[in-house]
Protein backbone atom coordinates (compact mmCIF):
# COMPACT_ATOMS: atom_id res chain seq x y z
CA UNK A 1 0.00 0.00 0.00
CA UNK A 2 1.05 3.45 -0.76
CA UNK A 3 1.67 6.65 1.34
CA UNK A 4 -1.64 7.96 -0.76
CA UNK A 5 -4.10 5.17 0.12
CA UNK A 6 -2.65 5.08 3.82
CA UNK A 7 -3.47 9.16 4.25
CA UNK A 8 -6.77 8.18 2.39
CA UNK A 9 -7.72 5.72 5.34
CA UNK A 10 -5.79 8.13 7.32
CA UNK A 11 -8.42 10.75 6.73
CA UNK A 12 -11.19 7.96 7.04
CA UNK A 13 -10.47 6.96 10.53
CA UNK A 14 -9.85 10.62 11.66
CA UNK A 15 -13.31 11.22 10.37
CA UNK A 16 -14.66 8.25 11.81
CA UNK A 17 -12.97 9.08 15.07
CA UNK A 18 -14.33 12.51 15.52
CA UNK A 19 -18.39 11.53 14.84
CA UNK A 20 -17.39 8.85 17.52
CA UNK A 21 -15.81 11.62 20.20
CA UNK A 22 -18.87 13.61 19.63
CA UNK A 23 -21.31 10.96 20.27
CA UNK A 24 -19.48 10.02 23.60
CA UNK A 25 -19.53 13.86 24.19
CA UNK A 26 -23.40 13.54 24.09
CA UNK A 27 -23.48 10.22 26.22
CA UNK A 28 -21.46 12.05 28.81
CA UNK A 29 -23.59 15.09 28.80
CA UNK A 30 -26.75 12.94 29.02
CA UNK A 31 -25.66 11.11 31.66
CA UNK A 32 -24.47 13.71 33.69
CA UNK A 33 -27.35 15.86 33.51
CA UNK A 34 -29.29 12.51 35.07
CA UNK A 35 -26.31 12.53 37.80
CA UNK A 36 -26.91 15.49 39.08
CA UNK A 37 -30.52 15.44 39.03
CA UNK A 38 -30.09 12.42 40.98
CA UNK A 39 -27.76 14.03 43.73
CA UNK A 40 -29.76 16.92 44.08
CA UNK A 41 -33.10 15.20 45.10
CA UNK A 42 -34.47 16.68 42.10
CA UNK A 43 -37.08 13.69 40.63
CA UNK A 44 -39.40 15.71 39.82
CA UNK A 45 -39.23 14.19 36.31
CA UNK A 46 -39.51 10.74 37.77
CA UNK A 47 -42.74 9.04 39.15
CA UNK A 48 -42.92 7.10 42.46
CA UNK A 49 -43.60 4.11 40.57
CA UNK A 50 -41.98 1.32 40.93
CA UNK A 51 -41.76 0.29 37.41
CA UNK A 52 -40.70 3.76 36.30
CA UNK A 53 -37.60 3.44 38.16
CA UNK A 54 -36.75 -0.33 36.55
CA UNK A 55 -37.01 1.25 32.99
CA UNK A 56 -34.91 4.16 34.39
CA UNK A 57 -32.16 1.85 35.45
CA UNK A 58 -32.31 0.19 32.40
CA UNK A 59 -32.09 3.23 30.30
CA UNK A 60 -28.79 4.08 32.68
CA UNK A 61 -27.48 0.65 32.14
CA UNK A 62 -28.03 0.96 28.47
CA UNK A 63 -26.27 4.35 28.29
CA UNK A 64 -23.36 2.86 29.99
CA UNK A 65 -23.17 -0.28 27.19
CA UNK A 66 -23.57 2.34 24.70
CA UNK A 67 -20.71 4.58 26.05
CA UNK A 68 -18.37 1.26 27.00
CA UNK A 69 -18.77 -0.21 23.52
CA UNK A 70 -17.99 3.11 21.91
CA UNK A 71 -14.76 3.47 24.39
CA UNK A 72 -13.97 -0.13 22.73
CA UNK A 73 -14.55 1.11 18.81
CA UNK A 74 -12.26 4.56 20.10
CA UNK A 75 -9.23 2.17 21.39
CA UNK A 76 -9.58 -0.20 18.00
CA UNK A 77 -9.27 3.31 15.60
CA UNK A 78 -7.07 4.93 17.72
CA UNK A 79 -4.87 1.76 17.38
CA UNK A 80 -5.40 1.58 13.21
CA UNK A 81 -4.11 5.59 13.56
CA UNK A 82 -1.07 3.43 14.95
CA UNK A 83 -0.45 0.91 12.44
CA UNK A 84 -0.95 3.62 9.59
CA UNK A 85 1.91 5.53 10.97
CA UNK A 86 3.80 2.28 11.24
CA UNK A 87 2.68 0.98 7.32
CA UNK A 88 1.10 -2.14 9.24
CA UNK A 89 -2.00 -0.75 7.90
CA UNK A 90 -4.16 -3.16 5.88
CA UNK A 91 -1.76 -6.15 6.29
CA UNK A 92 -3.92 -9.14 7.97
CA UNK A 93 -2.29 -10.14 11.51
CA UNK A 94 -3.18 -13.43 11.25
CA UNK A 95 -1.97 -14.36 7.85
CA UNK A 96 0.16 -11.31 6.81
CA UNK A 97 -1.74 -10.77 3.30
CA UNK A 98 -3.32 -7.21 2.19
CA UNK A 99 -6.50 -6.63 3.27
CA UNK A 100 -8.78 -5.92 1.05
CA UNK A 101 -9.85 -2.25 -0.10
CA UNK A 102 -13.47 -3.15 0.32
CA UNK A 103 -13.35 -4.23 3.40
CA UNK A 104 -10.43 -1.20 4.83
CA UNK A 105 -13.42 1.20 3.07
CA UNK A 106 -16.14 -0.21 5.13
CA UNK A 107 -14.31 -0.60 8.43
CA UNK A 108 -11.00 0.91 8.44
CA UNK A 109 -10.24 -0.41 12.08
CA UNK A 110 -10.03 -3.62 11.33
CA UNK A 111 -6.73 -6.11 11.42
CA UNK A 112 -7.99 -9.23 9.88
CA UNK A 113 -8.22 -9.99 6.31
CA UNK A 114 -12.42 -11.87 5.27
CA UNK A 115 -10.66 -15.21 5.34
CA UNK A 116 -9.02 -14.99 9.06
CA UNK A 117 -12.24 -13.18 10.57
CA UNK A 118 -14.36 -15.91 8.86
CA UNK A 119 -12.00 -18.48 11.26
CA UNK A 120 -11.74 -16.69 13.79
CA UNK A 121 -16.01 -16.51 13.82
CA UNK A 122 -15.80 -20.32 12.82
CA UNK A 123 -13.64 -21.06 16.57
CA UNK A 124 -15.58 -18.94 18.46
CA UNK A 125 -18.40 -20.96 17.55
CA UNK A 126 -17.25 -24.30 18.53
Amino acid sequence: MDNKQRQHYKHIILAKREVLLRQLDQLKVSGLNNAVRDESGDHSSYTLHMADQGTDTMEREKQYMFASREQNYLYHLDLALERVDTEEFGICVSCGKPIGPERLEAAPHVRLCIDCKKKEELTKRT
